[in-house]
């Protein structure tokens, strides 16, 4: 999935958004049922916003998401979105996260990619590779 062009009534698309980004002060917050339940947020997301996730990978310190989207919605939007109802739903269910004003930071990491590159983007993020970390 992720590689078929996406038709609607009035386009035809092939956008694939490879995003990295990362809880405040990288901190390890996305261990256990934390990412468990950051996971389902994000089905949800993705699902009422018509986003395919592509391949998602979830760090304790930080998020590669791999979407396809459709052309009528902007990358800051997407990550506007994931951010905002992911931190203020974790921080409203775990204690622990209570304390912070924002689980994000405001910076994200955003590349777009296409039929040859999204195999590539796939396999880094199923290996884990750590080589775009640059969150602070």
């Amino acid at each position: 999935m992720g590689q078929e062009y996406r038709r609607t009534q009035t386009t035809v698309s092939l956008i694939n958004y490879h995003f990295v980004f990362c809880p405040r002060y990288r901190r390890k917050v996305l261990v256990k049922e934390v990412e468990q339940r950051f996971r389902k947020l994000l089905q949800e997301i993705c699902r009422e916003h018509e986003l395919i996730i592509v391949a998602l990978e979830v760090m304790p310190d930080h998020v590669h998401l791999f979407v396809n989207a459709l052309p009528t919605i902007r990358p800051s939007e997407i990550m506007a979105k994931v951010k905002g109802v992911t931190s203020r739903r974790l921080r409203q269910e775990f204690k622990h996260l209570q304390h912070l004003p924002s689980l994000w930071t405001r910076s994200f990491f955003c590349s777009t990619a296409g039929n040859v590159s999204s195999d590539t983007i796939q396999r880094y993020c199923r290996t884990k590779d750590k080589g775009v970390t640059n969150c602070k």
